[in-house]
């Protein structure tokens, strides 16, 4: 039991430092995250969305949906509460499993899609502890690429928003079709409630996702840079959806692991302290036979 402690502790040891990392990441990153989606939610209000294939409205036939999920296991909480947040949104929303499209990123995923019976479109596995955008861009690809393609006409990702090291969320975000409220659903779900980013939004009133309309002038040809644009604006937003992911992973493994060990050190003191006792139980039980054994002799 206490080689058990010694193993959680040092796994909860490793998944500290791998939180501290991946957390300045998510958290350094989320600025020009906001921002990016700030320009993004304009974009998707400019006069010529019409003309723009990833901008232009239509009718919603079949859905794709995205489970983002862990590669490994001992992660308390993390993969469960987005399978939960999954299973209630299919029974909310009657979902037809046989009209729609799913894929995993993630072997936790992907193993529980299978379980259910359900047929992959395409599996993604995490790429290394810290990503980096060079590693979602393909998932990005994929996911445009189907909705252009006609593939699906709407897409959904199932993820874990990174709140503290006590709390990950799991969140619902609609990030396909590109439009301006779901845009400004996204960033109102994943702006922190306390911090001093928090703080400084709050003092400065800052507003990611402006409702007043804005003009923007675009030379030599509109519907190529924003097609560009709108392109490497949505795989920031899906980069740093799996940054957040990534941080509530490895802070939703320490808690786990912290908890083993404490869980682990209670049960050998137990262990160990009813062991004393029966050793001292069975060493008086002697004494008390051979001091009878002497008594009879004489």
């Amino acid at each position: 039991m206490n080689n058990i402690s010694q193993i959680t502790k040092a796994m909860e040891l490793v998944a500290a430092t791998k939180m501290r990392k991946s957390q300045e990441i998510a958290l350094a990153s989320r600025p020009y995250a906001f921002s990016a989606l700030g320009l993004l939610a304009n974009i998707s209000k400019t006069k010529t969305k019409e003309t723009i294939p990833l901008l232009a409205r239509r009718k919603v036939k079949r859905t794709l949906y995205l489970l983002v999920s862990s590669d490994k296991g001992l992660a308390g909480a993390f993969n469960s509460q987005v399978m939960r947040k999954f299973e209630s949104y299919l029974a909310e929303k009657k979902v037809s499993l046989s009209e729609s499209l799913f894929a995993a990123i993630g072997e936790k995923s992907a193993r529980y899609l299978g379980k259910k019976g359900i047929t992959l479109d395409k599996k993604f596995v995490r790429v290394g502890d810290f990503t980096t955008p060079e590693e979602t861009n393909p998932i990005a690809d994929f996911l445009i690429n189907g909705y252009l393609d006609k593939r699906w006409d709407r897409a959904i990702v199932f993820s874990t928003n990174f709140r503290s090291a006590l709390k990950q969320e799991p969140l619902v975000r609609e990030i396909l079709p590109i439009n301006f409220q779901s845009i400004k659903k996204t960033v109102q779900a994943i702006i922190p409630e306390t911090g001093k980013f928090a703080n400084y939004v709050k003092e400065n009133k800052v507003d990611f996702v402006s409702e007043e309309e804005q003009n923007y002038l675009i030379e030599p040809s509109p519907a190529i840079v924003l097609d560009k644009l709108i392109r490497f604006l949505f795989a920031m937003q899906f980069y740093h959806l799996i940054l957040e992911a990534n941080a509530s992973e490895h802070a939703a493994r320490r808690m786990a692991m912290k908890t083993a060990s404490d869980n682990a050190g209670k049960l050998f003191f137990n262990l160990n302290l009813q062991y004393n006792k029966l050793r001292q139980s069975s060493i008086t039980k002697e004494i008390i036979e051979i001091t009878n054994g002497a008594q009879n002799v004489n």
